[in-house]
C-alpha cells in the first residue's frame, strides 16, 4: 500500500428515494439491503481497506448518524470520523475531509467515494482506483470515474469524453450532464463517448483545495477557518463556520466549472443504489423481470416488480406488474415503480415520518 493514498467515505446522505426501507433515521448506507451480512457502509469500508491503509481512511457523516458509525465501524478511530453539525451539500463535506487529511499530508492523493454503491468486481475496482490515484499524483488535475452507459437512464449523471490522454482509459472531460430528459439519455446511451458518472472522484488534496478557493469566493475566507478547526486538539467543526459555506454539490460547485478535469472509463461493474427503478434495472431478476431483494416471495402472473420485505416475512403476489412492494417497520408501500412523484410525496409526508 502507498503511504500517500487516502480515502474519504461520504456517509451523511438521508437516502429518501428508497423510502420506506431507507429513512432519515437509518438511511440506506447503514442497511444490509442484499442479505450479505454487511451494510453498504461496511462493504464500502472493506472494499477500500483492501488497498488503502486503515489509518488513512476517513468517514464523513452527519452528527445524527454518529451512533450508527460507531456501531458498524468500531475499528475506525474517532479522529477519523468527521461529524458535520448541519447539512451543507457534498462540496462542504469533501472540503472538510480534505482539510483534515491535508493536516497530515498536503500532497495526499485522495479517493472520495459514496457509501451506498454496488460494486460487482472488486479486483477491477482496486486496479482502477490505484491507477487513478497514481494519475493525480503525477498531474495537477481532478479525476472522475465513469462507466459505460448501458441503457438510457434518466436518473444518472453523464460525462462526455473528450480527447484521450493516455493508454489507461483517461480522457479530458468535455461535458457533464445531470439527470437528462429521456430523449437525451437515449442519445447518450447510443454514443460511445458518454459515461455514467459513478460519483467516485480522485484528487490530490492541495490541488482540490486550491481549485475550490479559486472558483468559490466564500471558501477563500471559510477554508482557513476550517483548517484551523482541523488543527485543533479535538478537530471538531464549529457550526457557525460550516453554516457560512454555500450549500453546493461537489459536481455543480467544482467539477462542472474547473479546468483540467479528466475522466477514467472503468469496468468494475457499478450500480447506483439510488432509486427503486434503478435497482430493478441493475440487480439480477427472475425470468419475468422480478427483483427480490433478500426476500422470499411467491409470484403468480407478476412481472417487473421489486420486492423487499423485512427478514422472516414472505410475500404472496398475483397480477402485479411494474410495482414496488417494500416494507420496513410500521410502513408497507405498494406503488407503481415508475410513479416517482407519488413515492416522493409519500416519503415527504409528515404523517409517515
Amino acid at each position: 500500500m502507498s503511504n500517500g493514498n487516502y480515502c474519504l467515505i461520504l456517509a451523511g446522505g438521508i437516502g429518501q428515494r428508497l423510502w420506506p426501507v431507507s429513512r432519515s433515521t437509518k438511511p440506506k448506507q447503514f442497511l444490509d439491503l442484499f442479505g450479505t451480512g454487511r451494510t453498504l457502509l461496511q462493504q464500502t469500508y472493506d472494499r477500500v481497506a483492501r488497498f488503502i491503509d486503515a489509518d488513512k481512511i476517513y468517514i464523513s457523516t452527519s452528527v445524527q448518524y454518529l451512533p450508527l458509525i460507531y456501531e458498524q465501524l468500531p475499528q475506525v478511530d474517532d479522529m477519523h470520523i468527521l461529524e458535520e453539525p448541519l447539512r451543507r451539500g457534498t462540496l462542504a463535506s469533501v472540503v472538510w475531509g480534505m482539510s483534515m487529511i491535508t493536516k497530515r499530508d498536503r500532497h495526499a492523493r485522495v479517493l472520495v467515494t459514496p457509501s451506498d454503491q454496488l460494486i460487482l468486481r472488486e479486483e477491477d475496482y482496486e486496479r482502477d482506483m490505484l491507477e487513478g490515484l497514481d494519475f493525480v499524483g503525477e498531474h495537477q488535475c481532478l479525476l472522475v470515474m465513469g462507466v459505460k452507459a448501458s441503457r438510457p437512464e434518466t436518473g444518472y449523471g453523464y460525462i462526455q469524453k473528450g480527447t484521450p490522454l493516455d493508454g489507461k482509459g483517461i480522457s479530458v472531460v468535455k461535458t457533464f450532464t445531470e439527470k437528462p430528459a429521456l430523449a437525451f439519455a437515449e442519445m447518450f446511451a447510443r454514443d460511445g463517448d458518454f459515461l455514467w458518472n459513478t460519483g467516485l472522484q480522485v484528487f490530490r488534496a492541495d490541488v482540490f483545495l486550491d481549485t475550490v478557493c479559486r472558483l468559490i469566493p466564500e471558501y477563500q475566507m471559510g477554508l482557513p477557518r476550517l483548517m484551523a478547526d482541523a488543527e485543533s486538539d479535538d478537530a471538531k467543526l464549529v457550526p457557525e463556520v460550516f453554516q457560512m459555506l454555500p450549500n453546493l454539490s461537489l459536481a455543480v460547485g467544482v467539477l462542472e466549472r474547473a479546468d483540467k478535469v479528466y475522466v477514467k472509463e472503468c469496468f468494475f461493474g457499478w450500480a447506483d443504489i439510488g432509486t427503486w427503478t434503478s435497482l430493478h434495472d441493475d440487480l439480477p431478476a427472475d425470468d419475468n423481470g422480478n427483483v427480490l431483494m433478500n426476500t422470499k416471495a411467491f409470484l403468480y402472473d407478476c412481472s417487473d416488480n421489486v420486492v423487499r420485505l423485512p427478514g422472516g416475512k414472505k410475500a404472496v403476489l398475483k397480477g402485479l406488474h411494474d410495482y414496488v412492494i417494500a416494507e420496513e417497520g410500521d410502513i408497507l408501500m405498494i406503488c407503481p415503480r415508475e410513479d416517482v412523484a407519488a413515492m416522493r410525496r409519500m416519503h415527504t409526508d409528515t404523517k409517515f415520518k
